[in-house]
C-alpha cells in the first residue's frame, strides 16, 4: 500500500517535515486518506525569530506601494493554479465547484483589492493619523500621530471552513502593513492552505521569512509570541477563551483579534406580505445561507425572524426550496450541496440538531432523500434542516447554541420591538440582514441592530440584483462582531491595517514634523 504523503511545513525560510505520523486528512465524502500533516519536532523559536528579524526587516524596508505590488504578484500565482486549488477543495473540503469559488476566488478578490488599496498609499513607510495639533500658543510646537508597522510577527490560527479565504483575508493587510505572517491552518483542511503557501514560496515573490505555514498541532505556537507580535484567531468560543487567557495575551499584552461563534439573524419587515418582494428575498437568502458550503460559514443565517402571521407561509416557502437541494458527492454535477469537512463535524452537527430539537419543532428535514453518489455510512453529508419556534421568547437553547451546518430556526414575533430584543439575545453577532421595501424601516432597524452586530446587511428590491449576500464578507466592509462573536474586527478597507500598526505621537517642531511627513502618507480609512 502506498503510504499517505506528509505535507512539509515552511518555517525559518525552509521546508521542514514534522516528526511522527501526524494527523491524516481524509476525503469527507469517500473517507479515503489524502495527506498527512505534523508540526512535531519543529524549532518554533527559530521560526518566529527568523520571521521577525529577517521577514519583518525586509518587508519594512519596502514602501506600501512596493508591498502592494507583491500582493498583485501573489494574485497572479494563485490565478495560475486555480484548477489545482479547486481539485484540493473537492477532495479535502467536500465542496461543490460553486462553493469552492466562495473560498478560492473570494481570497483572490480580497488580495487584489488590497493590492489596489496599497498602491494608492504610494512610496510611504508610515501612516499619518489625522492632522497636526498645536501644543502651545506658538504653532512651532505641535504633535502628529503616526502609525508604524509593528516590529513583530502575525500569527494566524484559522478555522477549517475557509482554508483559502481565511488565509489571505488576514495575510493581505498584514503583508501590506509590512508584518510577516505565520499561518496555522485548521488541521482537517490544511492541504489547500499549505499548497497555496507552497506556490507563493516557489514563485519567490516575498522576502525570506515573510510567509510561513505550520500544519498540525498548534502546541507551543502561542508560547513564542512577544509584546510586539499579534495573533488573530477564527474558531470556537472555547478556544478563544484559552487564547485570551494565555500569558502571551494576559501578561505580555500581545494584540489579539478573535472571531468566534455567532448566532446571525435575518429580520423581515412586519409590513411584508406573503409572496411580496421582501418576503421572497428573505426566503431565497435563507435557503442560500443554509446550503452554501453546507452551512459551514461563520456568517450563515441561524435565526429567522418573521411576523407571526407569516410564520407558516415562510416555513412552507423555505421548505419548498430546500426540497430541491440535492446532497452528496460534489463530483457529481447533479449535487447542489456537498459534505461537511469531516465525520467529526458530522457527529457534532447531528448532536447539535438533536439539542435544538428539545425546544424547536421540525419544519423541514431533508435526510429522507438519498445521497448522490455517496455512502451515508461514510460520507460527512448532512441534509438541510429547518426548525421553528412559535414562541421564541420562551426559548433558551435556540438563542445560545450555534449548530455549524445546514441548520436554521424560524421564529415568530409580534412586534418589531420584540424581534429586536430576541435578536439581541444572541449576545453579539457578525451580521444581521434586514428585508424590506421601506427605506425608513431599514434605517431604523439598522440603527437599532448596529451596536450588537459587526455588519447589518439590508436587502431591498432595488438592490436585489447587485447585493453581495448576507453571508459574503467583502474586503471593503468590516468583518467581526461584539460579544459572543469575539469582539474583533477584520477587513473594512484600509481599517484592517490598524491592527498591524502601532499608534504613537511625535511632539516636536514644525520643521521636524515636515521631515516626518515626507516619509508618510495620510491615513484615510
Amino acid at each position: 500500500m502506498t503510504p499517505t504523503p506528509l505535507l512539509p511545513n515552511f518555517l525559518a525560510g525552509r521546508w521542514q517535515d514534522g516528526t511522527g505520523h501526524g494527523a491524516t486528512l481524509l476525503d469527507p465524502v469517500l473517507g479515503t486518506p489524502l495527506v498527512r500533516v505534523s508540526s512535531a519536532g519543529l524549532d518554533l523559536a527559530e521560526g518566529f525569530a527568523f520571521a521577525r528579524e529577517q521577514g519583518g526587516a525586509a518587508l519594512r524596508a519596502l514602501t506600501y506601494q512596493q508591498r502592494a505590488a507583491l500582493l498583485g504578484d501573489i494574485v497572479k500565482v494563485l490565478q495560475a493554479n486555480r484548477d489545482a486549488y479547486y481539485a484540493i477543495a473537492t477532495a479535502n473540503c467536500g465542496t461543490t465547484t460553486k462553493d469552492s469559488a466562495v473560498d478560492i476566488d473570494g481570497a483572490i478578490f480580497t488580495l487584489g483589492y488590497y493590492a489596489k488599496q496599497g498602491e494608492a498609499l504610494g512610496d510611504a513607510k508610515l501612516l499619518l493619523d489625522g492632522e497636526r495639533i498645536r501644543m502651545a500658543k506658538d504653532p512651532v510646537f505641535q504633535t502628529q500621530h503616526i502609525l508604524s508597522p509593528t516590529r513583530g510577527v502575525a500569527l494566524f490560527i484559522n478555522a477549517f471552513n475557509f482554508p483559502s479565504w481565511g488565509l489571505w483575508e488576514k495575510a493581505a493587510p498584514a503583508l501590506l502593513s509590512g508584518v510577516p505572517v505565520i499561518i496555522k491552518p485548521a488541521t482537517a483542511t490544511a492541504w489547500l492552505t499549505q499548497r497555496m503557501v507552497k506556490d507563493v514560496v516557489d514563485a519567490g515573490i516575498l522576502p525570506a521569512g515573510a510567509l510561513s505555514v505550520v500544519c498540525g498541532s498548534s502546541a507551543g505556537l502561542m508560547d513564542q509570541l512577544g509584546p510586539f507580535d499579534v495573533v488573530s484567531f477564527t474558531g470556537s468560543a472555547e478556544t478563544a477563551r484559552i487564547i485570551r487567557s494565555h500569558p502571551a495575551v494576559a501578561q505580555r499584552s500581545v494584540r489579539c483579534n478573535i472571531e468566534a461563534d455567532s448566532l446571525n439573524s435575518a429580520l423581515l419587515d412586519p409590513a411584508a406580505a406573503a409572496g411580496d418582494e421582501a418576503f421572497n428575498l428573505l426566503v431565497s437568502e435563507v435557503v442560500r445561507e443554509m446550503t452554501v458550503k453546507s452551512g459551514q460559514k461563520c456568517t450563515a443565517i441561524r435565526r429567522i425572524f418573521v411576523p407571526r402571521a407569516l410564520y407558516d407561509a415562510t416555513a412552507q416557502a423555505i421548505a419548498a426550496k430546500l426540497g430541491k437541494t440535492t446532497v452528496g458527492n460534489p463530483r457529481n454535477e447533479t449535487t447542489r450541496m456537498g459534505a461537511l469537512v469531516s465525520r467529526e463535524q458530522f457527529d457534532s452537527v447531528l448532536a447539535g440538531i438533536a439539542h435544538l430539537k428539545t425546544e424547536a419543532e421540525v419544519l423541514f428535514d431533508g435526510s429522507s432523500a438519498a445521497l448522490v453518489d455517496a455512502d451515508p455510512a461514510v460520507a460527512a453529508c448532512v441534509a438541510p434542516v429547518l426548525l421553528g419556534h412559535r414562541q421564541p421568547a420562551q426559548a433558551k437553547v435556540l438563542h445560545e447554541v450555534e449548530v455549524f451546518g445546514p441548520v436554521a430556526t424560524l421564529m415568530a414575533f409580534d412586534s418589531l420591538e420584540q424581534a429586536l430584543e430576541l435578536i439581541r439575545r444572541g449576545e453579539g453577532s457578525l451580521v444581521a440582514s434586514v428585508y424590506s421595501s421601506d427605506p425608513a424601516f431599514i434605517a431604523l432597524a439598522a440603527a437599532e441592530l448596529g451596536s450588537s452586530h459587526g455588519r447589518v446587511h439590508a436587502i431591498s428590491p432595488d438592490v436585489a440584483a447587485v447585493q453581495s449576500g448576507h453571508g459574503n464578507v467583502m474586503p471593503m466592509s468590516l468583518h467581526g462582531g461584539p460579544g459572543r462573536a469575539g469582539g474583533g474586527e477584520e477587513l473594512g478597507g484600509l481599517r484592517a491595517l490598524g491592527f498591524y500598526h502601532r499608534r504613537s505621537a511625535l511632539q516636536g517642531s514644525t520643521a521636524a514634523l515636515d521631515v516626518l511627513a515626507a516619509s508618510g502618507t495620510p491615513f484615510k480609512p
